[in-house]
Order: structure tokens, then sequence, then C-alpha cells
């Protein structure tokens, strides 16, 4: 006898799983911040370069050295302005922007990893739990390229907002600090000046190094966004865009 209960309830089933669905995802504020970081990265990087391979390029005089690091400041105060609206947005963003949503988790990173393994294909109105790895990571290195970047600032070019503090610090003695000029030693305490020398130096490290494992990082989110939006989840590269995803079938609990 034919059970025409498990054939509806099969029917259901299989209409849920074609069945599409349009979610909001990525509010306003989300998408501008990705995009316009993406902007001042790239800047900062193609300046950064410029200012490596400066003596390559026949860039010598000190006044040039001087324009670039100022050039380089400026659009790291942009990048660092919007880094903040975006670390703050992290708390009073809706529920896909804030952290408290995308906090990694190594059980549903291994989870996910398994079920792809086994030809299964879970869909995430959010990040998927590598993708909630892979954000963390950028936004905690893109944290450090700002404050050791700010700290630079302050160090090579005396600017804000710890230029000020240095400048005082080195000054000599009954010099007024607001004298000071980069890479000008008139009126600066020369052993003040060797003291900032090693912490300026790992500061310097850091801050190249962290923009290398940025580029690193920012490869292998690419390559990785494509290849999910190839065989995984359709239309995560336009929702960065329009803010909505289109998902076939059900999504994975997220909570």
């Amino acid at each position: 006898m034919k059970n025409h209960n498990s054939d509806k309830s099969n029917n259901k089933r299989d209409n849920n799983a074609e069945k599409v669905t349009t979610y909001q995802v990525w509010d306003r504020p989300s998408r501008f911040f990705h995009w316009v970081n993406v902007l001042l990265v790239l800047s900062l990087v193609f300046v950064g370069l410029i200012m490596l391979f400066r003596k390559d390029l026949g860039i010598d005089a000190l006044e040039a050295k001087i324009k670039l690091k100022e050039l380089h400041v400026i659009i790291g105060y942009l990048f660092a302005a919007n880094l903040l609206v975006r670390i703050i947005w992290g708390f009073i963003g809706n529920r896909y922007a804030k952290f408290s949503h995308n906090i990694p988790n190594i059980r549903a990173i291994k989870q996910y990893r398994t079920a792809l393994k086994d030809g299964q294909n879970p869909q995430y109105v959010g990040h998927n739990p590598l993708g909630k790895l892979a954000v963390a990571t950028i936004m905690l290195t893109l944290t450090l390229i700002m404050a050791t970047g700010l700290f630079r600032a302050g160090t090579d070019i005396y600017y804000p907002p710890f230029g000020s503090a240095i400048t005082q610090y080195i000054a000599a003695d009954g010099v007024d600090a607001t004298l000071i000029k980069p890479y000008d030693e008139t009126g600066v305490d020369k052993s003040k000046l060797a003291e900032m020398k090693p912490v300026k130096s790992i500061a310097g490290k850091v801050h190249l190094y962290s923009v290398y494992f940025l580029m690193l990082l920012i490869g292998l989110h690419v390559a990785a966004v494509i290849q999910a939006e190839r065989r995984h989840q359709p239309g995560i590269i336009s929702a960065m865009f329009s803010g909505k995803k289109r998902i076939k079938g059900t999504v994975e609990n997220e909570d």
C-alpha cells in the first residue's frame, strides 16, 4: 500500500530544498567600510612600495622622502578613521555586522570542512565558519597596522596623535619642541633620540611585516571567495554590493 503521507513529506522537503530565499545581510555601513578599506589599503601599499624602493626609483631628496611619508600618513588617517568606525559598528550594527556574530569557532570550522569533504553544501546567511576566521584575522591585522602606523607617524615626521609627545621627549633642555623638524637633529637631545630608535625600529618592522601578512590574507581571502562563489554559494560577491543574498534551500543555524 502506498504511503501518501510519506510522499507528501518527501515532496515538501524537496520543495524546501529548491526554494530560493532572499536575505538582507550586509548593511550599508558594512559595505561602505569594505570597499573604502579596499581602496585605502591599495593606496597605502602603493605609496609604501614607492617609499621602500624610492632610491631605486631615483627619489633621493630628503624633501621628497618627507612628502611621501606625509602622503602615506594622510591616507593612513583615512584608513584609521574608516577602521575605527567599523570597530564601533561591530558593536552597534545589524546582526551580521556585529563582532559577536562573527567570532570564529573551531568546532564549527571542523564541522564545516567535514561537510564539504562529504559532498555537502551547507548554506550560511552570514559568513561561513572559515569566513568568520578570515574576517577576524584580517580585522586584528588591520588594527595592528593602524596602531604601529600611527606610532611611526609620530616618530618619523612628528604627526598626531603621538608626534607632540615624541618631540617633547626628545627636545633638548630649553628647546621649544614645536621647532623640531623631521630628520633634523637641531635642538634634539641625541641620547633620548638614541633611546627611541630601538622602539621605533620594532614598530616599523611589525608594521611592515603586518602589511605583508595582510597581503597574504587578502590573496587567500579573494581566492576563497571566488572558490565559494563558483562551487558552494553563488552570489556572495554580488552581496557585497547589494547587501542581499539569494540562498537556495535551507540555511544553517548560525546562532
